[in-house]
Formats: C-alpha cells, sequence, structure tokens
C-alpha cells in the first residue's frame, strides 16, 4: 500500500512505524473472513482493512470524523487478522497509533471522556480496585446487569486457603495483576501451587502493579508507559539475582509485558531493560512445557470429564501460543475440546465488554453456545478477562486451565 504520510506525523516514531505497517497491506481482504466485529455487522469500515483504509486517509491528512472513532472504538484488537494475514500487518499496533491520533483530533462526549477515565484510573489501581470490588461483591444482587456482570461471587470454584511459602533455589517472578488478585484471586494461588510441586518458587514484587494494557487500549499511552517502568523497576533487582523468568498467568497482560522492548525502544533510560524483560516474560504454561510426566507423576486426581477451552486471542493471536494448553491438560488425563471457530474472540477484549457491550455480549452468547455444544463439565480459559466475561453468562463453571491443574495436583 503506497503511502504519503502528512506534516503532523511524517519524520516521527509514529509515522515510520505506520508506514511500515501500512506498505505492507496488499487489500487481499483475508482478514475480514476471521473478524469478529465484521462478521457481526458486515460493514467494511468493520474490518481491518476498512479500518486501515481509515487511518491511511487520517495519517494523509484527510479530515477525521466521529465515524473514524466509532470504527477504531468497535475493533477489539483480538489480533485474529494478524494471525490470517499472509503479509505480516502488525494490525494491533497500527491501530493503537490510530486510535492515540484519533483522541487528539476527535472530541468525546462527556459522558465518555467520564467513563474512559474512570477505567483508567481505578482499574489499574489495586489500592482502588480491591475495595471496590468488595464492596460490589457485597451489593451484587442488586447491582445493575452490566455492572453484576464484572463482579463475581465470592464463593469461587476450586478454591483453595494460602499460597505456598517454601523456599525453593529455582525461582520466578509473578505478575500478581491488578484487577485479578481482588477479582479472581484463586489464579495466582494456583499458579503458585503447581509451580511449588515442581519445586520452583513464585517470587512476587509488591511494587508492580498493571502491566499498562488497560491505559494503553484507552489512549493513555504516557500513563501505561510509566506503568511499565515502575513494573520494570520492580522487577530488575530479581532478574539480576537471577530469576529464570517473569511468570504471568493472564494472557493479555503477557501479550503485553512481551512488547515491553518495542514500547519503550526510545525510551535511553529503559529500553535495554525492557527488552530484558519482554525476553524473560513466559505464560505459565510456557514454563510448565516440558513438565508434563512430572505433573502427570503428581497428580492425584483422575478421570476428569470433559472440558471446554476457550484459548483467550491475547494468548492465540497476541501470543502467538497455540496446542500447549490442550497438551498438557491432555497429559493429565483431561478430556479437553475446542469449540467450533475457535480462533474467534469472546467479546471481553479489556475494558471493551464496558464500552461496548451489545457487541460484547452478542459476542459472548455467539462463543458460549458453541462452547455449550461440547457439553463440558467445565469451561477453561487463560485470562481473566475472558474468564469472568464467559461466567457471566452460563451457569457452566469457568475457571483458568491453571486452577484445574492444581485441583488435580492437590485433590
Amino acid at each position: 500500500m503506497q503511502t504519503y504520510l502528512a506534516d503532523f506525523i511524517r519524520n516521527t516514531a509514529d509515522g515510520e512505524e505506520a508506514d511500515a505497517i501500512l506498505r505492507k497491506c496488499v487489500h487481499c481482504g483475508f482478514c475480514t473472513a476471521t473478524c469478529p466485529t465484521y462478521q457481526l455487522l458486515g460493514d467494511e469500515l468493520d474490518g481491518p482493512r476498512g479500518r486501515i483504509y481509515l487511518m491511511k486517509q487520517m495519517f494523509e491528512g484527510a479530515p477525521v470524523t466521529h465515524a473514524t472513532q466509532l470504527h477504531l472504538d468497535r475493533c477489539l484488537t483480538c489480533r485474529s487478522c494478524e494471525t490470517t494475514c499472509p503479509s505480516g500487518v502488525q494490525y494491533g499496533r497500527l491501530v493503537e497509533i490510530g486510535r492515540e491520533h484519533v483522541e487528539a483530533q476527535v472530541p468525546r462526549s462527556l459522558g465518555q471522556r467520564l467513563v474512559r477515565r474512570l477505567l483508567a484510573s481505578v482499574l489499574p489501581n489495586a489500592t482502588l480496585f480491591a475495595p471496590a470490588m468488595r464492596l460490589g461483591q457485597y451489593v451484587r444482587p442488586f447491582l445493575p446487569r452490566k455492572l453484576r456482570d464484572k463482579v463475581p461471587p465470592r464463593q469461587r470454584l476450586l478454591a483453595w486457603p494460602s499460597v505456598p511459602q517454601t523456599a525453593h533455589e529455582r525461582k520466578v517472578l509473578l505478575l500478581a495483576g491488578c484487577v485479578q488478585p481482588a477479582m479472581l484471586p484463586n489464579i495466582n494461588t494456583a499458579t503458585a501451587r503447581v509451580l511449588d510441586a515442581l519445586g520452583i518458587e513464585t517470587v512476587v514484587a509488591p511494587e508492580a502493579g498493571c502491566c499498562g494494557a488497560l491505559r494503553l487500549h484507552l489512549s493513555y499511552r504516557d500513563e501505561a508507559l510509566d506503568d511499565m517502568r515502575r513494573n520494570i523497576d520492580a522487577w530488575w533487582p530479581h532478574v539480576e539475582a537471577g530469576v529464570e523468568a517473569i511468570v504471568i498467568n493472564a494472557s493479555g497482560c503477557g501479550a503485553t509485558v512481551k512488547e515491553y522492548g518495542h514500547l519503550l525502544r526510545d525510551d535511553v533510560a529503559y529500553a535495554d531493560k525492557a527488552r530484558r524483560i519482554a525476553e524473560l516474560a513466559r505464560d505459565i504454561v510456557e514454563v510448565l512445557a516440558g513438565f508434563e510426566a512430572e505433573l502427570a507423576s503428581l497428580a492425584r486426581r483422575h478421570g476428569v470429564h470433559t472440558v471446554a477451552f476457550h484459548p483467550p486471542c491475547t494468548l492465540q493471536h497476541g501470543q502467538q501460543i497455540r496446542g500447549q494448553v490442550e497438551r498438557l491438560l491432555t497429559s493429565l488425563g483431561i478430556d479437553v475440546h475446542l469449540p467450533a471457530d475457535s480462533h474467534l474472540c469472546c467479546g471481553s477484549a479489556g475494558t471493551y465488554s464496558i464500552t461496548q457491550p451489545a457487541l460484547a455480549y452478542s459476542l459472548r452468547d455467539r462463543k458460549l453456545a458453541a462452547l455449550a455444544a461440547l457439553e463440558p463439565k467445565m469451561i477453561v480459559s487463560a485470562n481473566v478477562g475472558c474468564i469472568a466475561h464467559l461466567q457471566s453468562g452460563t451457569s457452566i463453571p469457568v475457571a483458568h486451565w491453571i486452577e484445574l491443574v492444581e485441583h488435580v495436583l492437590y485433590a
């Protein structure tokens, strides 16, 4: 695709990256076949190719309207199009640049500004989010549906009481996350217990917090980069002490931490450290790969019935990790199945289910119908947002797959 960048973006870091990405696009349209919003709405401008045209026009100096903003807002950033694209177009990076420049040119309504500011201020801040979640759980029956769906009940499936305190020679860092400790705390506990069973100690740096994804996707880029720098500062002493990896059990966070090197590439003080952090970042399934035999020998419970696995977009498209969770669960004697159209998004997509609820619920219900067709005893996934979003629409238990592994080991 030939481009002629306007003065406002020419010879800038964003301009150079956007230009390189745009020039890879050959207009083939393969991406539309795997775009969830195009499938729902049937509008070319609500598919990757159409959004690329909108961004190209903006970068070339064409007027930017609320319509442009709407079509970019509707994008889930699921990156399914990247997996499909034969030309290697890095659409996810392009749409982040596009959204940032739309924000600068198209004013939002007061209501939208307040909602987005609230999300960017409360969700990444555990000090604010944790008490808000606890309050929400106490009054959950009285909340309107839109809020109730975001507040899981206090009692969760496969609950275990405590994080192991055993010291081991092998150590890994764990990103505790911002919403996960308050929303679904058993995921972190399960992760630590499974690693402990393998003789690996889990270390949490208390100064670390949100990975930066929430603010980045809401176009608060500077604040997102500050989140990343804070995490690097918190982790760096442990990196220097020789931790083996930075373990992440929320695939959305993992996809972002693996991008730290790119996102902070122009920061002289942090560029090298950010690259090292990205190199050490591992989804928990990557850490457990190769331990199937050891885990199987430790298993105390067998004969688990059919489980349906929903692979989050940030795992299969963002991190390009496919098949590993299924192999691990199968090695433990679990009958695991993927639903039809497993490559499609469930509609959670970070804050998307709050800012675009109609589309999010439509995608959720489609996904749940495909999962229910497998007649599973349980649905498992690999991202806190997907788990909460799916659970809001079904009575089938939904959990993180690492919780199921823990249950097999400690039952």
